[in-house]
């Protein structure tokens, strides 16, 4: 059985241009990714997000639901638990922040057109 992710918080990633699941690392984790790279995966416990290293580390001191993701690149990965004290809307600005740091790493004509203007 596939695991079900937080439906509103798969709304809020999915409607990123270009995002797309799939599940990768087995039924119960699902990777988002805008042209084969991810920028958010989502399991039963959080949300794992890329991030500037720099506030990787404020967020994980201003809130107890934000931890080094597991498995990944603590420098520049954070997981966030769905049911802890970090706002939705904050949430929301870390997705933000992970797609575009991964968007920004995609060649010109990739950024073009999931943009839609040069860049």
């Amino acid at each position: 059985m596939l695991f079900e992710p937080n439906p509103d918080i798969e709304a809020y990633v999915l409607a990123k241009k270009g995002a797309e699941k799939s599940y990768p690392f087995g039924e119960d984790v699902a990777v988002y990714k805008v042209k084969n790279k991810m920028f958010a995966l989502m399991g039963s416990i959080g949300i794992n997000l890329k991030c500037d290293p720099d506030e990787a580390i404020i967020y994980r001191q201003m809130f107890d639901g934000v931890t080094p993701a597991y498995h990944m690149n603590k420098e520049h990965w954070n997981s966030v638990a769905l049911d802890s004290d970090v706002p939705e809307d904050l949430i929301h600005k870390m997705i933000d922040d992970s797609y575009h740091l991964i968007v920004a790493k995609l060649p010109k004509k990739d950024r073009e057109r999931i943009l839609g203007r040069f860049t």
